[in-house]
């Protein structure tokens, strides 16, 4: 019960019901019987209502109609029942009432044939179980031409209309009982042209090719409620895509909007508060928290399947938990809900009337009042009216687009950009008017530029607070040059101002991120996540998000999804560190968990397609093995992945299927497969480089050998650079039997069961070798510079070989463990961390490994643990050395 005087006994609320509704004085007249057990109806009132099941469809369903509104207004009159039971009850009997009109509408046409092929999709308020107490119904009607009941020599389209004509007749007809429920078939797709019914593949392509944006909104509560219900789900899966979208269309937000503005201009007579208020349409009224909840919905619930929650008092929960409105704003419009709609349910309990509307007349309004068990119809207005302003200041707060738009003169342009923030404004000027002249295909469209304009404004305010706003306009322009399309991109940044600020700080500073987003503007839509600036989930997790299959296992949208999902990840990762919200190291890590997770599903979404053809070969897997920074986890955004493809099992035996292969074709292959699902280009862009170059042999060597083979090369023939290339191998696709035992295989190999070999002199001079072929990029180049990462993972490596010490594939934790045996100066732990921070840094921001812009210099010290640029020049100088000397004195002291 809400914010009403308490009802203690039901005589109370029998009282009220006789004295201020007269549909409600009818009906307990008319059921002296359920009224006198009444105690134990309302206990069970589903039960309660039924009546004989042998009587006519039509009239049971009206008495059952009848008797449940009764026990349904006195268990919400006396108290008994709130809101959400109210409504799951009023709902249940919709649906079941639709359900029965549907199988007898078929079987008196083929009264032999299972009732099936024919469903009804609830939407509206039925679709979230929230059904008005005299609400009408607004389904879409469906049928399957292959499975519904016909009689002979007849079109099953024809056959579904005349099923469709009887649901609703017999939904609808009133007699003296009165009627079941008002069925309102306009919300299926172009009812002034379409049949009331719709074969289901006619409207899964219209839904998926030609709906307008308020109809996304409306299946935000669609639900199989009737019918054929397997034959409802499948149509709501298929076009589950077409609700939820990943890549996220401010058009349709924009459209709900406008369509909310003009509720309320069409129903300006309801608008103000008071009596003739309409409480559905109003502002601050019941719509207005749908839609501020639905357009949040529509908004994040394609990447957050946990905010699709059809009811509205659910999703702002689910909202307000995720963390995108808060909580005080979900609690407010919560009980502003719950108080709104059961004074509508008051208002319609009086004749049985679809009305929304308090009365304009004084003294229809005080009964109203009284039948709420209030004092008069002040009383009512008092309850009320906070609750609709505080609604409408939040909705207000959603809807204001500002309507602010830059100056088309030149010199007042001019002067905006300066006092922006722009150093260099005629430049800026320029680069604006040649976009609002249609420059660039992209803004060739009167829609294109309407959205740009729409978005200029808080663009130039946010370029302005970027610390080069020259340096991010211009990257602006070149990511404009290179779009097809920006319309949506243009949507997401007005309705997105803190992502437009973000965005110019990645202008600013991240070429490597600005070129990604010139290719591929979606990538910004992944940032409006509540996870994006954190750290990325574990392998598990990750590889569960990309193994979702909407379209029924396709491979090729297998490989699209994942690839959206990790340049999503990477890109989100590289903006971790420009935003300043995590440590290089935390990326680093978060981008081999991310390719880690890669590896898990393209690798079986490539053996699933693969076994479909060749089979199994019996008792034998796949193993993949990662080494370089994949395996010492820690990639940097432009690495590439070093990958060994092993098989376990017999290398002589053969596939089962029905193109049967030998083992070492088949794996090699599959490995071939494997690597292209990794590397090729999709529609949704690249992926990885995959560099298999160290396996056994070398490029002239089989793509993938036995593990048998493996481990003989390793302990016999394999080369001092291959034996430290192994002391950050992993395995990270195939069984855990699978990966144990090639773990043993490294560890007997590290262990020192290979070659006797001079470990020292072998490992400086592939050193100097690497030098001459591999020189630095440029002066900031931390891993090739001499002193850097390499040098220092070369001395890791080597003391590993020699000691057989410090066995661990992440390099910090094998120099600590080296510094613990003495083997290492402590100072190389810290070495380590500068380095890694400065080259995961510099991938992003100078990838040519040259001095950064002077704006981007704070942001690169900030990231490495500094004060300011020069202390990054001293350190990395300082390092440098300190890792030379340790590199240095290892080569001189240490025996092979």
């Amino acid at each position: 019960m809400t914010d009403r005087a308490e009802a203690t006994t039901l005589d109370d609320a029998i009282r009220r019901a006789r004295d201020h509704t007269p549909f409600l004085a009818h009906l307990l007249d008319r059921e002296p019987e359920l009224v006198a057990g009444l105690e134990a109806a309302l206990l069970d009132p589903v039960t309660a209502a039924r009546v004989d099941a042998s009587m006519p469809t039509a009239k049971a369903l009206r008495l059952e109609r009848r008797r449940l509104a009764l026990l349904v207004a006195l268990g919400d009159l006396s108290g008994r029942y709130d809101l959400t039971r109210v409504t799951r009850l009023l709902t249940d009997f919709a649906d079941h009432a639709v359900d029965r009109a549907i199988r007898t509408a078929i079987l008196e046409r083929t009264p032999d044939a299972e009732p099936r092929g024919f469903a009804a999709i609830a939407l509206g308020k039925q679709g979230s179980r929230e059904l008005n107490y005299s609400s009408d119904i607004d389904p879409i009607l469906i049928f399957d031409p292959a499975t519904l009941p016909i009689r002979p020599r007849e079109e099953p389209g024809e056959a579904a209309v005349r099923i469709g004509r009887r649901v609703v007749e017999l939904l609808q007809t009133r007699d003296a009982d009165g009627y079941v429920l008002r069925v309102d078939l306009r919300l299926r797709p172009s009812p002034e042209v379409t049949p009331i019914v719709l074969p289901v593949e006619a409207a899964i392509s219209y839904y998926e090719s030609q709906a307008l944006p308020w109809e996304r909104a409306a299946f935000i509560r669609a639900r199989a409620a009737s019918g054929d219900l397997s034959l409802g789900h499948e149509f709501l899966r298929a076009i589950r895509p077409f609700v939820w979208r990943r890549a996220l269309d401010f058009g349709t937000i924009r459209e709900i909007r406008d369509i909310s503005r003009r509720i309320r201009d069409h129903h300006a007579q309801g608008q103000q508060f008071g009596p003739g208020y309409d409480l559905k349409r109003g502002r601050g009224g019941i719509r207005e928290v749908e839609f501020f909840a639905q357009i949040h919905q529509l908004i994040h619930g394609g990447r957050d399947p946990e905010l699709r929650a059809p009811a509205t008092r659910d999703a702002l929960g689910a909202l307000s938990a995720a963390g995108w409105i808060a909580g005080d704003e979900a609690e407010v419009l919560g009980a502003a809900y719950g108080l709104l709609r059961t004074i509508e349910h008051r208002l319609q309990m009086v004749d049985d009337r679809q009305t929304h509307s308090l009365p304009a007349d004084p003294e229809a309004l005080a009964n109203v009042a009284a039948l709420h068990g209030l004092a008069d119809a002040g009383a009512l207005i008092a309850l009320l009216q906070p609750q609709v302003e505080r609604v409408g200041r939040i909705y207000d707060g959603l809807a204001d687009d500002g309507g602010e738009r830059l100056s088309g003169d030149t010199d007042t342009l001019e002067a905006k950009l300066s006092a922006a923030g722009f150093h260099d404004p005629a430049n800026a000027l320029r680069l604006i008017e040649g976009w609002r002249g249609g420059n660039y295909p992209a803004l060739r469209t009167t829609a294109a530029r309407e959205a740009l304009e729409a978005l200029l404004p808080g663009l130039v305010a946010a370029f302005g607070e970027a610390p080069d706003p020259a340096h991010a306009v211009a990257r602006f322009d070149a990511m404009l040059a290179r779009l097809p399309s920006a319309i949506n991109f243009f949507r997401l940044l007005e309705a997105q101002p803190a992502l437009a600020r973000l965005l110019g700080s990645i202008l600013c500073h991240a070429p490597a991120l600005a070129d990604q987003l010139g290719r591929r503007a979606e990538l910004l839509d992944g940032l409006i996540d509540a996870t994006a600036l954190k750290p990325v989930a574990e392998v598990p997790e990750l590889a569960a998000d990309m193994e979702a299959r909407e379209r029924g296992g396709d491979y090729q949208w297998q490989l699209d999804h994942v690839r959206r999902l990790v340049n999503e990840k990477r890109f989100a990762l590289g903006t971790q560190i420009i935003a300043g919200t995590s440590d290089p190291l935390v990326v680093s890590a978060g981008y081999a968990r991310v390719a880690e997770a890669a590896i898990r599903v393209l690798a079986g979404a490539a053996i699933d397609e693969f076994q479909t053809a060749h089979g199994v070969v019996p008792d034998s897997e796949l193993v993949i093995l990662a080494l370089g920074r994949l395996g010492g986890e820690a990639l940097t955004h432009a690495s590439d992945l070093d990958l060994i493809y092993l098989f376990t099992g017999d290398y002589m035996a053969e596939s089962d299927g029905a193109k049967p292969l030998g083992a070492v074709t088949y794996y090699n292959r599959l490995s071939q497969r494997v690597t292209a699902a990794l590397s090729v280009p999709t529609a949704s862009g690249p992926l990885y480089d995959v560099d298999t170059r160290l396996r056994p042999s070398g490029a002239q060597g089989p793509l993938s050998v036995s593990l048998e083979a493996f481990r003989r090369y390793q302990q016999e023939d394999a080369w001092t650079w291959e034996h430290m290339a192994l002391t950050r191998a992993r395995p990270v696709f195939g069984s855990a039997q699978a990966r144990s035992a090639v773990d043993a295989v490294i560890a007997e190999v590290l262990g020192g069961h290979r070659p006797q070999r001079d470990v020292i002199a072998d490992a400086a001079g592939m050193r100097a070798e690497m030098a001459v072929h591999k020189p630095a990029k440029g002066p900031l180049d931390a891993k090739l510079l001499d002193g850097g990462l390499v040098d220092l993972e070369f001395a890791v490596h080597a003391l590993q070989l020699t000691h057989h010490r410090g066995l661990d594939t992440r390099l910090r934790r094998a120099i600590d463990a080296l510094v613990g045996e003495g083997l290492l100066p402590a100072s190389m732990g810290e070495a380590h961390d500068f380095l890694s921070r400065l080259l995961v840094t510099l991938r992003l921001v100078a990838p040519d490994s040259q001095p950064p812009a002077p704006a981007t210099r704070p942001l690169v010290a900030r990231a490495v643990g500094v004060t300011d640029w020069d202390a990054v020049v001293a350190e990395l100088d300082r390092v440098r050395q300190d890792v030379g000397a340790c590199w240095s004195a290892i080569r001189t002291h240490e025996k092979g």
